[in-house]
């Protein structure tokens, strides 16, 4: 039986066709990753291949960091050398996609407006603790939760919804795949933290001897870093399990 392709809308012609972009810049720069084949571009819509099977799982989280740090180191070969981490990141057609600092410096402000942030205090240390990672190489983020992976029933790992990319330190994106796995699932041991994070160096580290030196302290400045930034979810999007924000800060994973 022929799978129906599945369409995705868009608030506007322009979010569409930012998503069109970020889908050719990882076919062009990230190939490790596989996408769902587009069929069509539409003003304000995209059709794309429907891709069957399911969401990534902790027990996927080796391959997961393999690949993301095949993922981060490509791209980083190919397109991302001379990036900075403060700076939008140009396209050929001279769009762009967010910088690191920027946006999660603003988020972090609305996090501490929320109430996800006790004082002003804690505000200046986490944006303190964003400036202190903003430091290369660069790879980029996509935003890798458990549902933005799919595994067929052959076992390929199909990644969906690239439609908002940023700038990255190497390592933050797989911070967030580990931080929303303990959010979906329940808590992430530190054994397997630090598998995927061996894993995740070892392969970026082919690209280059600069791409595999991610330590335990830097990864959990990130997992901090989402701790404070997904706060806002917790109870809804799968993540049924809370994850302290003075737990990251401790180190613990």
């Amino acid at each position: 039986m022929t799978v129906p392709p599945f369409t995705k809308r868009y608030a506007t012609p322009e979010r569409a066709a930012g998503a069109v972009r970020h889908y050719r810049w990882i076919n062009e720069n990230a190939k490790p990753l596989r996408q769902p084949a587009l069929y069509t571009v539409g003003a304000d819509s995209l059709t794309f291949e429907r891709i069957e099977g399911r969401c990534v799982r902790p027990e996927d989280l080796p391959r997961m960091a393999e690949l993301l740090g095949h993922a981060h180191g490509a791209a980083w070969a190919s397109d991302l050398q001379s990036a900075s981490l403060g700076t939008p990141h140009l396209f050929q057609d001279g769009t762009k996609f967010d910088d690191y600092l920027g946006p999660r410096e603003i988020a972090l402000r609305r996090r501490h407006q929320q109430g996800h942030l006790p004082n002003k205090a804690a505000l200046h240390a986490m944006l303190g603790l964003l400036e202190a990672t903003a430091q290369g190489p660069w790879a980029f983020y996509k935003d890798s939760n458990p549902r933005n992976f799919i595994i067929t029933p052959t076992g390929d790992i199909v990644t969906v919804d690239t439609d908002d990319l940023s700038l990255a330190p190497m390592g933050y994106d797989l911070a967030k795949l580990i931080a929303t796995l303990h959010l979906t699932y329940g808590p992430v041991t530190a054994q397997a933290v630090n598998g995927a994070l061996l894993a995740y160096n070892a392969t970026a580290g082919s690209y280059g001897a600069r791409l595999g030196t991610t330590d335990r302290e830097r990864l959990d400045d990130f997992l901090a870093l989402h701790a404070v930034l997904t706060a806002p979810y917790i109870g809804c999007n799968g993540y049924r399990y809370s994850w302290p924000i003075r737990s990251h800060l401790r180190g613990t994973p």
